[in-house]
């Protein structure tokens, strides 16, 4: 796999994010620091599991890219732990096709998946589309949203449902944030992909449902809200009936 020079930042303004690379394949990981720090970010790197987790847990990232072949631990394992304690962003890598690998990460908090070999322009708007979900830096409306006795702040990525913290991830917030905007309306799958990733949605894609599905778990004490699947289309945020409550 190689590398493009990255263009000449000369001139912008640059805002320097930290970035914890986890990847065995040192090669590969001098290609993507050379790549991605005149691009502003500051990259540190762990060539196994065990040195990967111990970083991701002793010091604070904007950001994590986790390969799941590893030495020692593999990369579930570490996102496990990592989930377990905290919520920085994470981008998983990984040579596996199967569907069911990807699924898995998300289940277990990825906040997005990239197949290896991957193009370094596009992992480089990966980081900036996370980034940005994370830090909700281009957020216009950062008043919190009330719907149906929830109540979600983007900019702080917190909720309270009946007047309980539920925590989320920044992707949940994000699609969260959407569908509470568009009460009572369908959102299609291309919506909230081009919201997430800047693109629509390919055919088979399952990392939406599997967040909506997080989400409903963390909704269900909520007798208020429900987020319907418009089969065929998308989701829908709603009110419940008498019947369905």
């Amino acid at each position: 796999m190689s590398f493009p020079t990255p263009f000449s930042q000369a001139g912008s303004p640059q805002i320097s994010r930290s970035i914890l690379l986890v990847d065995d394949d040192k090669q590969l990981c001098s290609l993507m620091t050379k790549y991605f720090v005149p691009y502003g970010f500051r990259m540190q790197l762990a060539h196994d599991g065990r040195t990967g987790l111990a970083a991701a847990l002793e010091s604070a990232f904007d950001l994590i890219i986790l390969d799941v072949m590893l030495p020692v631990m593999d990369g579930f394992d570490i996102l496990r732990q990592i989930r377990k304690r905290i919520t920085t962003p994470v981008i998983m890598l990984t040579a596996r096709t199967a569907q069911s690998d990807r699924i898995l990460g998300l289940n277990l908090g990825a906040d997005d998946y990239l197949l290896k070999p991957f193009g370094p322009e596009e992992l480089l708007a990966r980081i900036r589309a996370v980034l940005r979900r994370a830090s909700n830096a281009d957020l216009a409306e950062p008043q919190i949203i009330e719907v149906g006795g929830l109540e979600l702040n983007p900019l702080t990525r917190e909720l309270w449902c009946a007047g309980e913290p539920v925590e989320l991830t920044s992707i949940e917030c994000a699609i969260l944030e959407v569908l509470m905007r568009s009460l009572g309306r369908v959102v299609t799958r291309d919506e909230l992909t081009t919201v997430l990733y800047q693109r629509p949605a390919t055919p088979y894609e399952r990392a939406v449902d599997v967040h909506i599905c997080h989400l409903r778990k963390k909704l269900e004490g909520n007798g208020k809200i429900t987020i319907r699947n418009v089969r065929g289309v998308g989701y829908c945020f709603a009110e419940l009936t008498r019947r369905e409550g």
